[in-house]
């Protein structure tokens, strides 16, 4: 599921990691990414975000975090992947219940020709596990949390990657992968 039409972003895995490889720490924390990003140190990132697909866990620690900056841009549609969707819906969230590939092609028309950003361990996973990832984006912190999740969960297996690009913005880079068929 390439983004090779013309109209058809990538389908991007974006991850903030420390450097001894967790996403989240103890508790699903994720209070220390907050301070790393304060600045938007890689807005064009967001620029070329159309749409969010994140899994329930991931939506729900996002909830407990306090709200970024208003930088004027509301990071487009956000899909959540879930078993459970909450009886009341939330104003700009939708909620899927469909097969993940199904949820992939919902999330990628909703992005309009922009990139489609997969947010969470699970989801990523299981999208890289299917072949449906085009990019892989990691922005490594300069932290070490000793004890969280990890970069990839167990059982993902080998996926080949090609570095592309890496950038530094203040305390921050970013790596840049292409995901190799």
């Amino acid at each position: 599921m390439s983004g090779t039409g013309a109209l058809l972003g990538k389908v991007v895995v974006n991850r903030a990691m420390s450097l001894d490889g967790f996403i989240a720490g103890p508790d699903n924390a994720m209070d220390w990414v907050i301070e790393y990003f304060r600045d938007d140190p890689f807005p064009e990132v967001m620029e070329a975000t159309g749409a969010m697909l994140v899994g329930r866990g991931t939506y729900e620690v996002a909830r407990r975090m306090p709200p970024p900056g208003d930088d004027g841009y509301d990071g487009g549609p956000v899909f959540v992947l879930t078993h459970r969707p909450p009886d009341e819906p939330e104003q700009g969230v939708t909620f899927l219940t469909c097969d993940l590939a199904e949820a992939i092609a919902t999330a990628r028309a909703a992005a309009g020709g922009k990139n489609l950003e997969i947010l969470g361990a699970d989801v990523a996973g299981q999208c890289l596990q299917r072949g449906l990832v085009d990019e892989v984006l990691v922005y490594v912190l300069p932290v070490l949390l000793g004890d969280g999740v990890r970069f990839s969960p167990p059982g993902l297996g080998r996926i080949d990657l090609e570095p592309f690009s890496t950038t530094q913005s203040g305390l921050v880079t970013m790596l840049r992968f292409r995901v190799r068929r």
